[in-house]
């Protein structure tokens, strides 16, 4: 009985469920930089040599350790373009009994997957994904019949069910949630020890010539390239943050500062969106940092939320909503994507601070991508669709698993609620607190009309107002709808009609 294992470019680790009954004897086992996956959207130059580097150091631990992969290139003659028809190919040159596959993580690939079976008469068995705690079924079994699926409360049942952070059937420190002490904003710039960075070897530094040749067209610089490309690599990252940067992550978690992307973020979400590093490992070093008294709690709890609590939550969200969570569009939201988010260019200094770091590394932390980047999309109407593409290609870290429910759900509200209770809107002053990027912008945050006053300003309260119907008897909103029927109306007219000119100004594609 020979199998042929089909490996996806994010199933990095020789832990997957696919490769369990591996018979280095006579199993063999396929990884291909596949035309069609690396192009369906234009993804990040860096992205692509990421992924691609990532899966050729991977290839190359796999003959060590005498698994036989056959592995294309992007660039070799016998790449057929898509992967059904590299593995066609394969079935073509040996007669396997079997084609075994870990589950993939978007929708539109495991549809094709299922197809395999009857297309090339050999059975295909696919199989659990195991770079995850809680299982599909899991998560379906807590959604059950529920009207609202919140992240917290299924973040409790994996912290009881896994024992992390628990004292027997209590949290740790006697709350479940340390997010109210994870919201402080730099004051005087703090002393930031530096990302982890890997000078390219010989595969990086190929994959990068192939990257600016095959994909000149697409976002992103691949200049400064530094990110680590194997497990080895990935655990140093993961070390080196515990090490120096998780003490202080839970306090500045929410913070941004211009000029520093970096903060105190840990840095690995596309090391293990890829496969090179397992969750149950990354909660391990940080509970184990607490524990031992390195970190403190809010820390601690801060970042294992992040990845048993949202990482977890937003997979099974994806999987339960699909294939429905595409097409919503609860708000109706019809704008095209402002040329701004592939420019970064706009007098609006965090816009374009946040889109320039995007461009540079393929990464913007957590708070940027929602209350900057998201915050605008929502406020200013852009089409779930659009903004969904663009959230996909631009990060290193994204899959349509995680990234379709942060922008679609939490982002834009799109799907009426079922993830978040109120959409994440805010104007000018939230920015403000949270960064310095006001310092120096040329408009001014205190103003709310205007030509100089902050566009998010009177953006927010014209997406208030425009959406009255739909949120005003919101509970958690009720109180901002009470303030905006007390503001005074010829203040208020002003700063619709400047929403209006700005939108109009965006509709146009002039600098905004």
């Amino acid at each position: 009985m020979t199998k042929l294992v089909v490996l996806l470019g994010d199933q990095l680790n020789l832990e997957m469920s696919s490769l369990a009954n591996y018979n280095k004897e006579s199993d063999r086992v396929l990884l291909a930089e596949v035309k069609e996956e690396a192009s369906y959207v234009k993804h990040h130059k860096k992205k692509i040599a990421f992924v691609f580097s990532a899966m050729r150091h991977f290839s190359q631990e796999l003959d060590k350790q005498g698994y036989k992969p056959i592995y294309i290139k992007y660039n070799d003659e016998n790449n057929k373009g898509s992967l059904f028809e590299q593995v066609k190919e394969s079935c073509s040159k040996q007669e396997f009994s079997s084609i075994v596959i870990s589950h993939p993580g978007e929708y539109r690939l495991l549809e094709e997957v299922k197809s395999w079976q009857d297309k090339l008469d050999i059975p295909v068995n696919i199989l659990e994904d195991n770079r995850f705690i809680a299982s599909q079924d899991y998560f379906a079994k807590w959604a059950g019949d529920r009207k609202q699926y919140r992240m917290e409360f299924f973040y409790r049942e994996l912290r009881k069910k896994t024992g992390v952070l628990m004292d027997d059937k209590e949290p740790k420190g006697g709350k479940w949630n340390y997010d109210a002490d994870n919201r402080k904003a730099f004051g005087k710039s703090p002393n930031i020890p530096d990302p982890s960075q890997f000078k390219p070897d010989k595969t990086t530094e190929e994959v990068l010539a192939l990257v600016e040749e095959s994909f000149s067209s697409h976002f992103g610089v691949l200049d400064h390239f530094h990110y680590a490309v194997d497990r080895e690599g990935a655990l140093a990252v993961l070390n080196e943050f515990v090490e120096t940067r998780l003490h202080d992550f839970g306090q500045y978690q929410d913070a941004m500062l211009e000029g520093n992307p970096w903060l105190f973020h840990s840095h690995i979400g596309l090391y293990l969106n890829v496969g090179l590093l397992m969750p149950e490992e990354v909660i391990k070093v940080a509970e184990e940092a607490y524990l031992n008294g390195d970190v403190p709690i809010n820390s601690a709890e801060g970042f294992i939320r992040q990845i048993l609590g949202w990482r977890e939550y937003v997979r099974g969200f994806y999987w339960y909503f699909m294939p429905e969570l595409k097409e919503k569009n609860y708000l109706n939201a019809k704008r095209k994507l402002p040329e701004l988010y592939w420019t970064g260019e706009t007098r609006m200094n965090c816009l374009s601070q946040c889109v320039q770091d995007t461009k540079e590394h393929a990464y913007a932390h957590h708070i940027q991508r929602l209350m900057v980047l998201g915050n605008f999309a929502l406020l200013t109407g852009v089409s779930p669709k659009e903004l969904n593409e663009w959230y996909l290609l631009v990060y290193a870290d994204a899959y349509e698993w995680v990234e379709m429910p942060n922008v679609s759900s939490m982002v834009l509200f799109a799907d009426g609620g079922k993830l978040a209770s109120k959409p994440y809107a805010a104007s000018g002053s939230y920015i403000n607190k949270m960064s310095n990027y006001c310092q120096n912008c040329e408009y001014s945050v205190k103003e709310k009309t205007g030509p100089q006053a902050c566009p998010f300003n009177y953006l927010y309260w014209h997406f208030l107002y425009r959406h009255q119907k739909t949120f005003s008897n919101n509970p958690r909103m009720g109180m901002i709808y009470s303030t905006m029927s007390k503001m005074d109306q010829t203040r208020f007219g002003h700063m619709l009609e400047d929403a209006d000119t700005f939108l109009l100004n965006l509709e146009n594609n002039e600098e905004v």
